[in-house]
This record gives C-alpha cells, structure tokens and sequence, in this order.
C-alpha cells in the first residue's frame, strides 16, 4: 500500500507522450529488465535510435511538482513495407490502469495511418491477457502461434494483427484517445 502522500503526489502526476531519445536509454533499459524476463539490450535501443531507418520510439514521461521526470511508458515499432510491426510495448508496474498503453497504442496506429500503412502486427506472450484484451478493443485478432517463442519459459507467442488500419471505427477509436497527447 502507497503512503497516502505519495499516492496523491502521483494522482497530480502529468504525463507528456513525446519521441525517445538517446539519453532516455538508459530509463528505457532499466524499465525493460523489470518488466520482461527476456529484455532487449541497451544496445538494441541505441540501434534503433540511431542506425534503423524503418524504427520509431516513443516514451511517455511522468512528471510531477518540481520538474522531476521519469519515462514510464515506452515502444519501438517498425515500419515494413505497408505494414506497421509493434516490437516493444510497455508501462511500468505501478503506472498500469491509468489508461498511457492505451494512449500509447492509439498513437503509434495514428502515426502509421498517417504514414499511409494499412495493417498492424504484433506478437504477444499467450499467458499476457491483460495485453491481448487492450490489443483485441482496437480489433487486433490472433493470426497464428509461434510454439515455444520465448526463450524464458518457452512460452507460445501469438501473432496479433490489425488488418485494416482505415476502418471508420478504429479511426473514431484513435482520435477520441489522442486528443490531448
């Protein structure tokens, strides 16, 4: 249970959803390798940042009274062909249920509907339900398995796609998330 300051210091939080950059890898690595038991490495996001012409990085940044800022929200995707791939995804423990996967979400669609991509895909550890349902309210359905894809647990991944990135109600469904970011 939080202190009853600190739970109020962080409802007053503002989160700002902005690019990644190079001096945000360090907060980005060290949020991955408490969040996934099989983390990308420091590395993996410099090349991103600065040699994959086909990658786009986000964070969301939390920042409170006094100015003190934290990343606790961050993705890579990539664009392949006409098509928009979700690599990384994710919020930090503490700052889930707020709604900023959502958020994040809705934005990196925006941004591929915008650059004219037509689908979405993305895989998903089997056992992450939380993530498969806020994936399956922007109509992402599972394609196909990948059996024993992580290297962990040897967990099955599903293959998630979006197929029509210019539906009218994914459309609606972004632009109501977006207003504001």
């Amino acid at each position: 249970m939080k202190a009853p300051n600190q739970q109020a210091i962080e409802q007053r939080m503002m989160f700002k959803l902005r690019r990644m950059h190079r001096t945000d890898v360090p907060e980005v690595f060290a949020l991955e390798q408490r969040i996934f038991p099989t983390p990308w490495t420091q590395k993996s996001y410099e090349f991103e940042l600065e040699r994959n012409p086909a990658s786009e990085q986000w964070v969301i940044e939390a920042g409170g009274e006094g100015g003190v800022t934290q990343v606790v929200a961050y993705s890579v995707c990539w664009t392949l062909g006409d098509e928009l791939h979700i690599a990384n995804i994710a919020v930090a423990p503490r700052f889930r249920r707020r709604g900023l996967g959502r958020r994040l979400l809705a934005h990196v669609l925006k941004r591929a509907i915008e650059k004219g991509l037509q689908s979405a895909t993305l895989e998903v550890r089997a056992g992450n339900l939380a993530a498969q349902a806020l994936y399956a309210s922007f109509d992402f359905a599972e394609i196909g398995r990948r059996p024993r894809y992580y290297s962990d647990n040897h967990e099955d991944a599903l293959l998630m796609q979006l197929p029509r990135l210019d539906s009218a109600r994914l459309v609606s469904q972004i632009k109501e998330l977006v207003v504001g970011s």
